[in-house]
């Protein structure tokens, strides 16, 4: 099913409306079909691949991980693997496997299997395109001790790999998944996992039907749900319309949809609906320069937009009391936070201050120039994130004031996936990541991970000169140090590094937020907001 603006304002009967008082104490039901609405599709999922929200969203129904992040306490727990030891250095880790699993083409979930997927995960496919995984430094190799048995070795100290055995990027699939080359990772059909459901159909950009798996028996130990998923069937359906997939829930004919615009909350909820928001807690939604760019280069520009944005005003006219403005470049929730809202003030007669003195001055026609270039940059907006044009327009308006010019793209993947390697084109870039594990924000700067700096040594050819040795430093030694306490301080220098560089300007903390039906129950989310439906029901009507 295809839903569009026309067919749920003119077919309203498609679901009857939700009469159901949502106080009441009802047991779990077993059964049914929850219809669940996406903004995007997803592109690949080959699961280090998999952080994208639609991708992940994927991910979570149909594969298992190691370990499980409670999402209340942050603590990671036992899944897949029922304990572990860990030495003083965190060089090897040791973990004892739950028996009896198996994926669901009948294929063992044993030391064996394990082991292909953390060293396709550890080291990357050249021959099959997989690439390493963000969430795993310094790997080395495995070793099967038994069948239920495996050993990880790291060439130097990997603090952070207990926590990745939990992430989404870390999902356990079949043998003959690994075996596939990366592009063919987009037919969700061909993704094999232990997960409480299957893929039993898909309709690429479209849909994707799920279904429980009969036999399932092991979630997390200490998840409220045991057994198989309660459900039957989750069909997840596509459509970019913020009004439409709002719509559909309203008018029950979804019961649960992601990336629900903030402006449409207390509506949802004066209506007696569900509006949930869980944390990403990682990096924050934020403006990412690329200094590579000349534009952007004299530190004195950056430092001038950074004092030049107002992101009280974004939250206040954008957003809702779900969004918190920054604090920081990692949200208040994040593993080693600190408050840096003093070196992030808004102050447009200071910021004014710094272009002058970085000798630019206004033109004809109100833009700042410098030795006859006008000061003019670009960036595109970017649809993973809330309200990203609106944001990106807004400061642009804040911009305008100063005399710099900022014009927003909106471009197509393709475009949009090109131009945001040249810092030549794109000398800032919005940018957000959720994971809840101090290498969160190595994974954001570093050169050979996501690289939102673009420095040099990361996969854009087009960089000219720029790196940052110091803040290299400092990102490696947070992905190196065993010591938590250090670890946390060093995430505490990381972030002063940032804003005193001014590569970045945080703007708000960026939630997941659904909406859903008065019916639903026991749909949770992992500690990054993607949801699971491992647990969820739908009460009768």
């Amino acid at each position: 099913m295809t839903l569009s603006r026309r067919s749920l304002i003119a077919a309203p009967a498609l679901l009857p409306a939700l009469a159901f008082d949502a106080q009441a104490q009802v047991a779990p039901v077993r059964g049914g079909t929850l219809i669940y609405l996406e903004q995007q599709t997803y592109s690949n999922l080959y699961p280090p691949a998999g952080g994208h929200y639609p991708a992940g969203g994927v991910l979570n129904q149909i594969t298992d991980k190691l370990t499980w992040q409670n999402p209340q306490t942050l603590a990671i727990e036992p899944w897949i693997a029922e304990s572990w030891t860990i030495n003083a250095d965190a060089t090897e880790y040791v973990f004892k496997l739950r028996p009896g699993v198996t994926f669901s083409d009948g294929a063992k979930l044993d030391a064996e299997a394990v082991a292909k997927n953390y060293d396709t995960y550890g080291r990357g496919n050249r021959e099959l395109r997989h690439s390493v995984s963000e969430v795993i430094t310094n790997y080395d190799r495995s070793e099967v001790i038994d069948p239920l048995t495996i050993r990880f070795l790291f060439k130097a100290p990997s603090p952070g790999f207990l926590q990745g055995t939990s992430v989404i990027g870390s999902g356990l699939v079949s043998p003959a998944t690994l075996a596939l080359p990366f592009d063919q990772m987009g037919d969700a059909t061909k993704i094999i996992g232990s997960g409480p459901f299957v893929v039993t159909r898909q309709v690429l950009g479209r849909e994707l039907v799920l279904n429980a798996r009969p036999d399932y028996a092991w979630g997390p130990k200490t998840h409220p749900h045991q057994g198989r998923a309660l459900l039957d069937t989750v069909r997840m359906i596509v459509n970019g319309e913020d009004s439409v997939r709002v719509g559909a829930v309203l008018s029950g004919q979804a019961h649960v949809a992601r990336q629900i615009p903030a402006f449409d909350e207390a509506r949802i909820q004066g209506r007696g609906f569900q509006v949930f928001a869980p944390p990403t807690r990682g990096v924050n939604n934020s403006i990412t320069f690329r200094p590579d760019n000349p534009l952007v280069a004299d530190i004195r520009v950056r430092r001038a937009l950074l004092h030049g944005t107002n992101a009280q005003e974004v939250v206040e006219t954008l957003l809702s009391p779900n969004y918190p403005r920054a604090t920081s470049v990692i949200a208040a929730t994040a593993q080693g936070h600190v408050n840096l809202s003093d070196r992030l003030a808004y102050d447009p007669v200071l910021a004014a201050r710094l272009l002058e003195e970085a000798g630019w001055t206004h033109g004809p026609n109100g833009v700042r120039t410098k030795e006859g270039q006008e000061l003019a940059l670009a960036a595109y907006e970017s649809p993973n994130y809330a309200r990203s044009r609106d944001t990106m327009q807004l400061i642009a308006q804040q911009w305008g004031r100063l005399g710099v010019k900022l014009s927003v793209l909106a471009g197509d993947l393709g475009s949009r996936a090109v131009d945001s390697l040249d810092p030549a084109k794109t000398p800032i870039a919005p940018a957000m990541v959720g994971r809840a594990d101090p290498d969160v924000i190595r994974s954001n700067y570093y050169p050979t991970t996501r690289n939102m700096l673009l420095q040099t040594g990361g996969v854009s050819r087009k960089v000219q000169s720029f790196s940052d040795p110091t803040l290299n430093a400092q990102l490696d030694a947070i992905a190196s140090e065993p010591d938590q306490a250090k670890r946390l301080a060093l995430v505490a220098e990381v972030q002063r590094t940032l804003i005193d560089q001014a590569y970045v300007i945080p703007l708000f903390e960026e939630p997941q937020v659904f909406a859903g039906s008065p019916r639903l129950r026991g749909m949770d989310f992992e500690a990054v907001g993607r949801p699971s439906f491992y647990g969820a029901w739908l009460a009768p009507r």
